[in-house]
């Protein structure tokens, strides 16, 4: 019997691996010889399924047969028709696939494919970690404070709890490996039998399958949720943050661990401070006369009003610490400080009073204001 392999499985040439495994799911478990007792056509049927999908899930053997027609390369004789894309398989038994050049190599190097009790333990796998961002205000970066968001992730499936049979039905033994979670084959080759096995398909190595398919995840144990998360960030986070939540990624698969769910704090700036680590700045615009003369002023800092001394001669530019009046760092009391700097504000106009005062001033200190500027 010689046929197309992607004609077999029923699939483009251009399917995907996830399109192929799906594909031969639904055929093996449709003429499964345990379903058609005593019917020869529906056991070479099944020969058939198992040889195309023997050498459509191997991406070496494929990628031969998409060019020669055959999963031997070149010259390989017997299994292909010269390269009309036919298949004979005489050479396959009744529970698996054939066998070919690279499984010989296999099984003498150790590599027999999984299979097995090993196989099924192999299943249980942790869950994808996932991301998520925040955006808080400076203030709450500063405080601290408790969010709430919504997540979208890959979970078990609540209809079937993960197992993958509908409501009802019962977990059956794979009737493909016979709950063994692999099938075995046996070829004949030039160095005498080989035997080897690889993961039943038909139940990824479990031994198990569902009577019936969940109606909601397929059979897949897998469907997307909403998770709403509760998260607590702490005081002192900065823009850029991640705070991880262990197991609130996605679920396990096959009861494996959940992964995590990192989180991206987007910190806003805010429009008085400018900070830098666990220190904060600000700016304070000063008269003239108070810089020259020195005076008390009230700062806005993030922990209320603050006095602070402003000397007699204080320049423009000039920077003044509150210590302790900064950032808290994160899971500790330590406090950066504030910095404030003084900027000098020279009124651009002067009532006819000022002038006068100002103009005397200069004059008692000896200074030519007579040309152009505020006096002139």
């Amino acid at each position: 019997m010689a046929t197309d392999l992607y004609e077999i499985l029923g699939v483009e040439r251009a399917a995907d691996e996830k399109a192929i495994k799906s594909a031969y799911r639904k055929l093996a478990m449709k003429w499964h010889p345990d379903k058609h007792k005593g019917d020869g056509d529906a056991e070479k049927k099944f020969k058939e399924i198992n040889g195309a999908y023997e050498v459509l899930s191997d991406q070496q053997k494929r990628q031969q047969y998409d060019t020669f027609g055959s999963s031997g390369g070149p010259g390989a004789g017997g299994g292909f028709g010269g390269g009309g894309g036919g298949f004979d398989f005489s050479g396959f038994g009744g529970g698996g696939g054939g066998q070919g050049f690279a499984d010989i190599f296999e099984t003498f190097f150790g590599g027999q494919g999984g299979g097995g009790r090993g196989a099924r333990k192999s299943r249980a796998r942790r869950g994808n970690d996932i991301e998520a961002n925040i955006r808080i205000t400076f203030h709450e970066a500063v405080f601290g404070v408790e969010k709430e968001l919504e997540i979208a992730k890959s979970d078990v499936c609540g209809n079937c709890k993960g197992d993958g049979a509908e409501k009802g039905s019962s977990i059956i033994t794979c009737s493909t490996c016979r709950g063994s979670g692999e099938v075995r084959s046996v070829r004949n080759t030039i160095l005498g039998q080989m035997a080897t096995s690889h993961v039943c398909d038909m139940c990824e190595g479990e031994g198990k399958v569902p009577e019936k398919q969940c109606g909601k995840c397929h059979g897949t144990t897998r469907a997307r949720v909403k998770d709403r998360v509760k998260v607590k960030i702490p005081a002192g986070v900065d823009n850029g943050s991640t705070i991880r939540l262990s197991g609130k990624g996605e679920g396990g698969v096959k009861g494996g661990p959940s992964g995590d769910l990192y989180i991206n704090l987007m910190v806003e700036q805010s429009k008085q401070f400018v900070r830098h680590g666990q220190d904060v700045h600000s700016e304070l615009e000063v008269h003239m006369l108070q810089a020259l003369l020195g005076t008390e002023m009230s700062v806005d800092t993030l922990y209320g009003k603050e006095t602070i001394k402003i000397p007699h001669g204080t320049q423009d530019g000039k920077v003044f610490k509150l210590s302790g009046r900064g950032v808290v760092k994160i899971n500790s009391d330590h406090k950066g400080a504030h910095y404030v700097k003084v900027r000098v504000n020279i009124p651009d106009k002067l009532s006819k009073s000022e002038k006068e005062a100002y103009r005397k001033l200069a004059e008692d200190s000896g200074l030519d204001v007579s040309k152009g500027g505020l006096f002139g």
